[in-house]
């Protein structure tokens, strides 16, 4: 029988937050004051509120949950609130916030992957539960990932900042956990049959999923597999861009894996 998915490589995860946190202060310390202000590709968001959403983000793994925090029902409304209320702030107070609470945040995985207390679920609003070190390793990194180089660079005309196969697996680690919860919330007809997911290049990788969610390839049979490069998935894995115009190869039942791939909107 095949596995769930296996644990994430925390030691990993905490190697490639510093180092997507020592690219997003490299990059917004390069940008004009008209950059800072500057729409970004994420819709309603500035540049500014890019940066503070990713800031507000962090400091909520260390400090007690807001009220509003805990009658969120949705990880939009968990996430405008936070921006709105940081949007009179000034650049130096916005990158105070980010600088001092992704460094407390990167220490505090650091802490915790070395004990129990990583194993803890946690909510995390209508994307189900996460194992502590998990979400804050993966979601950060996720968001360092997606947001620098998929709503910040090109908003502003500028190239995407390089990566590398061990900041890669960690953006796809968190992904494909969400994806998996997602997908257990609600399972494409037919996936019984189990789609195979295998993303090609640095820190990419083969997961298989089924109605339960993701689960580790085996000897077993797939109904159809899905091939695309790893670099590409968070565009189209987040809906930013549609996998129809990407690159990727559909083989085996090409309905079942476009039925899948219609669903798939990690955010």
């Amino acid at each position: 029988m095949s596995k769930r998915l296996p644990p994430a490589d925390l030691h990993n995860m905490a190697a490639a937050l510093r180092a997507e946190r020592t690219e997003m202060l490299n990059f917004t310390s390069s940008l004009t004051g008209d950059e800072w202000t500057a729409p970004s590709a994420a819709a309603g968001w500035r540049i500014a509120d890019v940066v503070a959403h990713i800031g507000a983000t962090a400091r909520n793994f260390y400090t007690p949950p807001s009220r509003e925090a805990l009658r969120a029902t949705s990880l939009e409304q968990l996430n405008e609130g936070p921006v709105d209320r940081r949007r009179s702030w000034s650049r130096a107070q916005v990158m105070a916030e980010y600088t001092r609470a992704t460094r407390r945040a990167t220490t505090l995985l650091d802490l915790i992957r070395r004990t129990p207390a990583t194993r803890l679920r946690i909510p995390l609003v209508e994307l189900g539960r996460y194992p502590l070190g998990l979400l804050i390793g993966g979601a950060l990194v996720f968001d360092h990932y997606t947001h620098l180089r998929h709503d910040m660079a090109p908003a502003l005309g500028r190239p995407a900042p390089s990566t590398d196969a061990d900041r890669m697996r960690a953006a796809l680690t968190w992904m494909i956990a969400v994806l998996s919860n997602q997908v257990a919330q609600g399972p494409v007809a037919g996936l019984d049959a189990r789609v195979a997911l295998t993303l090609t290049g640095p820190g990419g990788g083969t997961w298989w999923f089924d109605e339960a969610g993701g689960l580790a390839p085996s000897d077993g049979a797939v109904a159809a597999h899905v091939t695309a490069p790893a670099l590409a998935f968070p565009d189209w894995g987040t809906q930013r861009s549609s996998w129809r115009d990407s690159d990727v190869t559909l083989t085996g039942d090409t309905e079942l894996a476009a039925r899948f791939l219609d669903t798939v909107n990690v955010i």
